[in-house]
């Protein structure tokens, strides 16, 4: 069962590739670009401006060229180098989780290039998951980037969601909640989404840096209070909410959305249907729950493995799939990821049973380790302790990836190009 959930995970991931997307929804003929439902006359435009961000920023572009060939300049920031730099386009490795010095040398670039266009450019962009960190610039000047960091770092590690996170986010960049649609104001905008959270709150992809902000200067304060963080800020972020200084994002009703277009054209379903027709190809009853989306990956699990024996009592093969993102409060760090404590976890529970446990980021990361995620079964726990490994320690330090690194169940894909949270796969016969 273990390599029958390796496969539905690797088959997922094949079928919802960038370049599939793009040749779907995003197409080029005699300068006309189509983007879903929209056309651009790429001729009627003084200058076209690109900004790629994010996981999937070099796969983006790459698909763009191939529908409309390389008649475009722009800026790319992308956690991982390119294959090839495309001509008239600026590059930066900026950094993930946490923002780099290159972060912040493409966020200024970035303000610069949308701070020249008028009425007659399009600013196109294309935009995944991780561009958050990628790109960005603190909205006060005292904030360094040793500062911006620990922030980050902070937030990452607080248990908060990931809509959480970047409601903070928003409210401390220059860039985000919006901030890049008011810098190229009034040029004409689209965006081209590559979906790494609920498809319910699209502005929090990147959080949002061309989209209306949704969250409020409140929403900080509350989740401030929520998650403990201003004892844990550095003081110069951490000021701005004690002064009440935070400055509110914009919002729909601001005029640099009035000529705005957003089109999500990949997402988390995508992985969870190409799973799920896979699985029942394979003789699997298929059932999809995405209830725990970003609940703590103890809770999710629990419920997750209740639910899988229900369905066992019912049927002979069943497929339990699950997307979205799970949390985890590090307390002790070690080695690991969320997709890997989930795992490690469901190994626990299931000691002894014919059940199977995949969890993996579809981005080829999970947490600070060189895996995607892991798998497990009814075996897990007690292989480990034939090698010596102590489970319940692994599992209190979030030290999971040498857990399984030594039982060969870590998932390693390397960084895929794309980013679609993650996707977990239970498996019970």
């Amino acid at each position: 069962m273990k390599e029958i959930a390796r496969q539905l995970f690797e088959h997922a991931l094949g079928a919802s590739g960038v370049e599939k997307a793009f040749s779907r929804q995003v197409q080029c003929d005699r300068g006309v670009l189509r983007v879903s439902e929209d056309l651009y006359d790429l001729n009627s435009y003084s200058r076209v401006f690109v900004v790629a961000l994010g996981k999937a920023a070099h796969a983006m572009l790459a698909a763009l060229n191939q529908q409309a060939g390389e008649r475009f300049e722009g800026i790319v920031a992308s956690p991982t180098p390119p294959e090839f730099q495309a001509r008239a386009f600026r590059y930066f490795q900026g950094g993930h989780p946490l923002p780099n010095s290159e972060s912040m040398r493409a966020a200024d670039a970035i303000l610069k290039s949308l701070s020249t266009l008028n009425p007659s450019s399009l600013a196109l962009y294309l935009i995944s998951g991780g561009g958050s960190a990628t790109a960005e610039k603190p909205i006060d000047d005292a904030i360094s980037l040793a500062d911006l960091v620990e922030t980050y770092r902070v937030l990452v590690h607080s248990g908060a969601s990931i809509g959480e996170i970047n409601t903070i986010r928003k409210h401390l960049s220059a860039i985000k909640g919006g901030r890049l649609a008011q810098a190229a104001y009034p040029a004409q905008q689209v965006s081209i989404l590559v979906s790494d959270v609920p498809d319910n709150t699209p502005d929090a992809l990147a959080s949002g840096p061309t989209m209306p902000d949704s969250t409020t200067v409140s929403d900080c304060h509350a989740l401030a209070a929520k998650y403990h963080l201003l004892p844990q800020f550095p003081a110069s972020a951490g000021e701005l909410f004690e002064r009440r200084a935070l400055e509110e994002t914009p919002k729909s009703d601001d005029p640099a959305f009035i000529r705005a277009r957003w089109w999500t054209i990949l997402s988390n379903a995508a992985l969870l249907e190409a799973a799920k027709q896979e699985a029942e190809r394979q003789g699997f009853s298929v059932h999809i729950d995405n209830r725990c989306d970003d609940w703590n990956y103890a809770e999710a699990a629990d419920y997750l493995l209740e639910k899988l024996r229900h369905l066992r009592q019912q049927h002979e093969r069943v497929c339990l799939l699950s997307g979205g993102e799970v949390t985890v409060h590090v307390e002790q760090g070690g080695v690991g990821g969320r997709n890997q404590q989930f795992a490690l976890y469901c190994a626990e529970k299931i000691a002894g049973e014919a059940i199977c446990s995949l969890s993996a980021g579809s981005d080829g990361i999970d947490g600070n380790s060189t895996a995607a995620g892991a798998v497990a079964d009814g075996t897990t726990l007690e292989r480990g302790k034939a090698r010596g490994l102590d489970l319940p320690a692994h599992l209190r330090r979030f030290n999971a990836y040498p857990f399984f690194a030594a039982l060969g169940d870590a998932i390693v894909t390397g960084p895929t190009g794309n980013n679609l949270r993650d996707l977990r796969i239970f498996l019970a016969s």
